[in-house]
């Protein structure tokens, strides 16, 4: 545009219509293969992950007292998740288009709340994980033949016919 003596922008918009797109577009203009539209609907699980595909991702490590800083943001993990997480994992932050934030570890997102301030130095705190699974070990019945096994010698053994 300085080559063309241009200093104003209804110049260049003038330029930019009458000069510079015809030339652009007769260089580079290709014509499509097909005519027709190959484009495809999305389907219910497609329209869902939209959402984060569009998103700008950022990857982060999950401190010791299961925070997380993000843009001078701390966020702090909270003790319900759905997916065990532990110290030092890494996580994936989402930064929708609505300006949502999700976290999320191994396609799970995780329940979190943002702190006010930087959270203080304190002891580290004991647990290994966050999680809400519960322990799923089978607990035999009363009636399960090891719980009649005689402990000491003196004690007769428990038979049933």
């Amino acid at each position: 545009m300085r080559l063309a003596n241009i200093n104003t922008i209804a110049e260049a918009n003038k330029f930019l219509k009458e000069i510079f797109i015809p030339k652009f577009n007769k260089k580079f203009a290709v014509m499509p293969k097909k005519e027709s539209d190959l484009h495809r609907k999305l389907n219910s699980k497609q329209l869902k992950e939209l959402e984060s595909i569009l998103s700008v991702q950022s990857e982060r490590t999950i401190n010791n007292d299961y925070t997380i800083r993000f843009k001078d943001n701390y966020y702090q993990l909270e003790e319900a998740q759905p997916t065990t997480v532990y110290k030092k994992s890494k996580v994936m932050i989402e930064e929708r288009l609505s300006g949502e934030l999700k976290i999320s570890v191994r396609g799970h997102y995780l329940n979190y709340f943002k702190l006010p301030e930087r959270p203080k130095k304190g002891i580290d705190i004991l647990l290994p994980a966050l999680t809400i699974r519960r322990s799923t070990a089978h607990v035999p019945p009363a009636n399960h033949p090891w719980r009649n096994y005689p402990i000491n010698k003196k004690q007769p053994a428990l038979i049933t016919i």
